[in-house]
Protein backbone atom coordinates (compact mmCIF):
# COMPACT_ATOMS: atom_id res chain seq x y z
CA UNK A 1 0.00 0.00 0.00
CA UNK A 2 1.36 3.34 -0.80
CA UNK A 3 1.30 6.35 1.35
CA UNK A 4 -1.31 8.14 -0.18
CA UNK A 5 -3.24 5.21 0.31
CA UNK A 6 -2.19 4.90 3.32
CA UNK A 7 -3.28 8.38 4.18
CA UNK A 8 -6.89 8.20 2.71
CA UNK A 9 -7.29 5.41 4.73
CA UNK A 10 -6.56 6.97 8.01
CA UNK A 11 -8.53 9.66 7.15
CA UNK A 12 -11.71 7.27 5.92
CA UNK A 13 -11.31 5.63 9.20
CA UNK A 14 -10.68 8.82 11.69
CA UNK A 15 -13.82 10.63 9.78
CA UNK A 16 -15.99 7.55 10.68
CA UNK A 17 -14.93 6.93 14.15
CA UNK A 18 -15.41 10.68 14.37
CA UNK A 19 -18.70 11.15 12.48
CA UNK A 20 -22.15 11.67 14.74
CA UNK A 21 -23.23 8.91 15.88
CA UNK A 22 -27.09 8.26 15.15
CA UNK A 23 -29.59 9.46 17.53
CA UNK A 24 -33.35 9.76 18.97
CA UNK A 25 -32.64 13.62 20.28
CA UNK A 26 -34.24 15.98 19.12
CA UNK A 27 -32.32 19.06 17.62
CA UNK A 28 -31.95 21.28 21.29
CA UNK A 29 -30.98 24.10 19.11
CA UNK A 30 -33.94 26.43 19.41
CA UNK A 31 -34.52 25.55 23.13
CA UNK A 32 -30.92 27.16 23.83
CA UNK A 33 -31.06 29.78 21.46
CA UNK A 34 -34.46 30.94 22.78
CA UNK A 35 -33.17 30.81 26.26
CA UNK A 36 -30.41 32.71 25.73
CA UNK A 37 -32.83 35.45 23.62
CA UNK A 38 -34.78 35.96 25.93
CA UNK A 39 -32.98 36.54 28.97
CA UNK A 40 -30.68 38.42 26.81
CA UNK A 41 -33.47 40.85 25.82
CA UNK A 42 -34.74 41.31 29.90
CA UNK A 43 -31.09 41.85 31.06
CA UNK A 44 -30.34 44.35 27.97
CA UNK A 45 -33.51 46.30 28.41
CA UNK A 46 -32.57 46.71 32.06
CA UNK A 47 -29.16 47.87 31.20
CA UNK A 48 -30.96 50.90 28.61
CA UNK A 49 -33.35 52.05 31.88
CA UNK A 50 -36.16 50.45 30.40
CA UNK A 51 -39.64 51.38 32.45
CA UNK A 52 -37.54 53.27 34.70
CA UNK A 53 -35.94 49.87 35.86
CA UNK A 54 -32.30 50.24 37.45
CA UNK A 55 -31.84 47.49 39.13
CA UNK A 56 -31.64 43.86 37.42
CA UNK A 57 -32.31 41.58 40.09
CA UNK A 58 -35.88 40.37 38.22
CA UNK A 59 -33.53 39.15 35.92
CA UNK A 60 -31.82 36.56 38.47
CA UNK A 61 -34.37 33.91 38.50
CA UNK A 62 -34.87 33.79 34.49
CA UNK A 63 -30.61 33.77 34.10
CA UNK A 64 -30.61 30.42 36.63
CA UNK A 65 -33.41 28.49 35.36
CA UNK A 66 -34.07 29.88 31.51
CA UNK A 67 -30.69 31.38 30.40
CA UNK A 68 -28.91 28.98 32.72
CA UNK A 69 -30.41 25.48 33.02
CA UNK A 70 -32.25 25.41 29.85
CA UNK A 71 -29.76 26.84 27.82
CA UNK A 72 -26.84 23.89 29.67
CA UNK A 73 -29.45 21.31 29.13
CA UNK A 74 -29.21 21.94 25.46
CA UNK A 75 -25.72 21.94 25.29
CA UNK A 76 -25.89 18.81 26.81
CA UNK A 77 -28.37 16.97 24.51
CA UNK A 78 -25.88 18.51 21.60
CA UNK A 79 -23.06 16.42 22.68
CA UNK A 80 -24.56 13.12 21.66
CA UNK A 81 -25.61 14.70 18.57
CA UNK A 82 -22.00 15.37 17.87
CA UNK A 83 -22.40 19.70 17.73
CA UNK A 84 -19.04 20.15 18.91
CA UNK A 85 -19.90 23.44 18.04
CA UNK A 86 -23.25 23.90 19.57
CA UNK A 87 -22.38 22.05 23.02
CA UNK A 88 -19.52 24.19 23.71
CA UNK A 89 -21.68 27.26 22.86
CA UNK A 90 -25.08 26.05 24.93
CA UNK A 91 -22.84 24.98 27.80
CA UNK A 92 -20.78 27.78 28.36
CA UNK A 93 -23.32 30.55 27.82
CA UNK A 94 -25.44 28.77 30.33
CA UNK A 95 -22.77 28.16 33.08
CA UNK A 96 -22.24 31.73 31.99
CA UNK A 97 -25.85 32.74 32.78
CA UNK A 98 -25.99 30.83 36.19
CA UNK A 99 -22.97 32.48 37.26
CA UNK A 100 -24.00 35.74 36.78
CA UNK A 101 -27.41 35.45 38.06
CA UNK A 102 -25.15 33.85 41.50
CA UNK A 103 -23.55 37.39 41.81
CA UNK A 104 -27.08 38.88 42.51
CA UNK A 105 -28.23 36.18 44.91
CA UNK A 106 -27.32 37.67 48.31
CA UNK A 107 -26.83 34.83 50.15
CA UNK A 108 -23.95 34.26 47.72
CA UNK A 109 -21.70 36.71 49.50
CA UNK A 110 -20.29 37.81 46.24
CA UNK A 111 -21.32 41.24 46.43
CA UNK A 112 -20.55 41.47 49.93
CA UNK A 113 -17.49 40.77 50.01
CA UNK A 114 -16.53 44.04 48.30
CA UNK A 115 -18.29 46.06 51.44
CA UNK A 116 -17.95 49.51 50.81
CA UNK A 117 -15.42 49.35 48.08
CA UNK A 118 -17.80 50.03 45.18
CA UNK A 119 -14.94 50.62 42.69
CA UNK A 120 -13.28 47.03 43.29
CA UNK A 121 -16.73 45.85 42.60
CA UNK A 122 -16.96 47.51 39.02
CA UNK A 123 -13.26 46.48 38.48
CA UNK A 124 -13.80 42.87 39.10
CA UNK A 125 -17.15 42.62 37.06
CA UNK A 126 -15.52 44.56 34.18
CA UNK A 127 -13.00 41.66 34.39
CA UNK A 128 -15.73 38.87 34.41
CA UNK A 129 -17.49 40.39 31.62
CA UNK A 130 -13.84 41.10 29.34
CA UNK A 131 -13.27 37.57 29.71
CA UNK A 132 -16.78 36.52 28.08
CA UNK A 133 -15.93 38.67 25.67
CA UNK A 134 -12.64 36.92 24.93
CA UNK A 135 -14.57 33.53 24.86
CA UNK A 136 -17.35 34.70 22.37
CA UNK A 137 -14.53 36.14 20.00
CA UNK A 138 -13.44 32.61 19.57
CA UNK A 139 -16.19 31.49 19.55
CA UNK A 140 -16.91 33.48 16.22
CA UNK A 141 -13.58 32.47 14.78
CA UNK A 142 -15.44 28.73 15.46
CA UNK A 143 -18.53 30.02 13.64
CA UNK A 144 -16.37 31.68 10.61
CA UNK A 145 -17.31 29.05 8.02
CA UNK A 146 -20.82 27.85 9.30
CA UNK A 147 -23.74 30.85 8.52
CA UNK A 148 -23.95 34.45 8.71
CA UNK A 149 -26.80 34.62 11.28
CA UNK A 150 -24.45 33.11 14.10
CA UNK A 151 -21.48 35.11 13.02
CA UNK A 152 -23.49 38.61 13.34
CA UNK A 153 -25.35 37.14 16.27
CA UNK A 154 -21.87 36.49 18.07
CA UNK A 155 -20.29 39.67 16.66
CA UNK A 156 -22.54 41.97 18.17
CA UNK A 157 -22.59 40.06 21.28
CA UNK A 158 -18.95 40.73 21.56
CA UNK A 159 -19.71 44.40 21.18
CA UNK A 160 -21.99 44.23 23.80
CA UNK A 161 -19.47 42.80 26.08
CA UNK A 162 -16.99 45.03 25.58
CA UNK A 163 -19.03 48.02 25.94
CA UNK A 164 -21.00 46.59 29.62
CA UNK A 165 -16.64 45.89 30.72
CA UNK A 166 -16.29 49.40 29.70
CA UNK A 167 -19.12 51.04 31.35
CA UNK A 168 -18.79 49.60 34.57
CA UNK A 169 -14.89 50.46 34.23
CA UNK A 170 -15.03 53.93 33.58
CA UNK A 171 -18.65 54.41 35.72
CA UNK A 172 -20.01 56.16 32.52
CA UNK A 173 -24.29 55.04 32.21
CA UNK A 174 -24.13 56.30 28.35
CA UNK A 175 -21.73 53.23 27.77
CA UNK A 176 -23.58 51.15 29.59
CA UNK A 177 -26.59 51.91 27.99
CA UNK A 178 -24.72 51.72 24.60
CA UNK A 179 -23.92 48.21 25.55
CA UNK A 180 -27.81 47.32 26.60
CA UNK A 181 -28.70 48.75 23.13
CA UNK A 182 -26.24 46.33 21.56
CA UNK A 183 -27.52 43.27 23.97
CA UNK A 184 -30.72 44.02 22.54
CA UNK A 185 -30.03 43.79 18.82
CA UNK A 186 -28.01 41.01 19.57
CA UNK A 187 -31.01 39.14 21.24
CA UNK A 188 -33.17 40.20 18.26
CA UNK A 189 -30.61 38.16 16.12
CA UNK A 190 -30.44 35.35 18.51
CA UNK A 191 -34.40 35.31 18.32
CA UNK A 192 -33.93 35.02 14.14
CA UNK A 193 -31.86 32.36 14.75
CA UNK A 194 -33.90 29.91 17.54
CA UNK A 195 -36.97 30.42 14.85
CA UNK A 196 -34.98 29.16 11.93
CA UNK A 197 -33.94 26.16 13.95
CA UNK A 198 -37.49 25.77 15.11
CA UNK A 199 -39.28 26.05 11.31
CA UNK A 200 -38.60 22.91 9.85
CA UNK A 201 -38.58 21.80 6.14
CA UNK A 202 -42.40 19.48 6.19
CA UNK A 203 -43.21 20.87 9.49
CA UNK A 204 -43.83 24.24 8.71
CA UNK A 205 -45.48 26.84 6.36
CA UNK A 206 -41.95 28.53 5.53
CA UNK A 207 -38.24 28.47 6.81
CA UNK A 208 -35.86 31.05 7.51
CA UNK A 209 -32.13 31.41 5.80
CA UNK A 210 -29.46 31.76 8.01
CA UNK A 211 -27.43 32.45 5.62
CA UNK A 212 -25.58 28.96 5.10
CA UNK A 213 -21.68 29.50 4.02
CA UNK A 214 -20.62 27.01 1.48
CA UNK A 215 -18.23 24.25 3.04
CA UNK A 216 -15.42 22.93 1.10
CA UNK A 217 -15.41 19.51 0.32
CA UNK A 218 -12.97 17.27 2.27
CA UNK A 219 -12.71 13.92 0.88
Amino acid sequence: MSDVEKANSTHQNYAKFYAPQPTRIANPGALGLFSFASTTFILSLYNVNARGVVVPNVVVGMACFCGGLAQLLAGMWEFPRGNVFGATAFTSYGAFWMSYATIFIPDSGIVAAYGDNADELHQALGIYLITWFVFTFLLMLGALRRNVSFIALLFFLCITFVLLAVGIWTNKLNISKAGGAFGILTAMIAYYCALSELLVKGESWFTLPMGTIKQERVD
